[in-house]
């Protein structure tokens, strides 16, 4: 399991996680598989919900629960079985790389920072050292660099 050797012809391994429900009760939930051709993956587990499990292949183990210990749990099982099984659905593996996921959320947070300190033209008071900049354009850059960002998010470099 530490990758350095690969598994058997066939073979994967489901991922599974595991944190005790309220009464102290192993609440497995399959989070995905890796294999031979897809060694490594990350999963999500900030989403996932307390006390909704499935199937698992650790049920009749003889596991010891303590109510605050997360578990992993990797089955080794036949690469057709991995592909009829469903994670569930908050683990997902984002199909979304890291830098665009974090550029989209940096986007967020200046437009909302921004706008939090928006005023109707009303409310503004004449200082000739500041400069105002409208939030309609604010919005509209947004826009405009979440549009370049699908379609390349690459396109900074260039």
């Amino acid at each position: 399991m530490l990758g350095t050797i690969p598994f058997p012809e066939g073979m994967g391994g489901s991922v599974y996680f595991c944190y005790p429900d309220q009464s102290g009760m192993a609440v497995w939930q399959l989070l995905g598989f890796v294999t031979n051709e897809k060694p490594s993956a990350i999963f999500k587990i900030s989403g996932l919900k307390s006390g909704k499990g499935s199937q698992h292949p650790f049920g009749a183990m003889n596991l010891p629960q303590t109510p605050t210990v997360a578990q992993i749990g990797i089955s080794v099982e036949l690469l057709e079985n991995l592909a009829q099984q469903t994670p569930v659905a908050s683990a997902a593996v984002s199909s979304v790389d890291s830098f665009t996921e974090f550029t989209q959320k940096m986007l967020d947070n200046f437009y909302n920072f921004a706008s939090s300190f928006a005023v109707t033209q009303a409310q503004m008071t004449p200082n000739p050292s500041e400069a105002f900049i409208p939030a309609n354009v604010v919005l509209k850059w947004y826009e405009n660099f979440q549009r370049r960002l699908t379609q390349n998010p690459l396109f900074w470099k260039t």
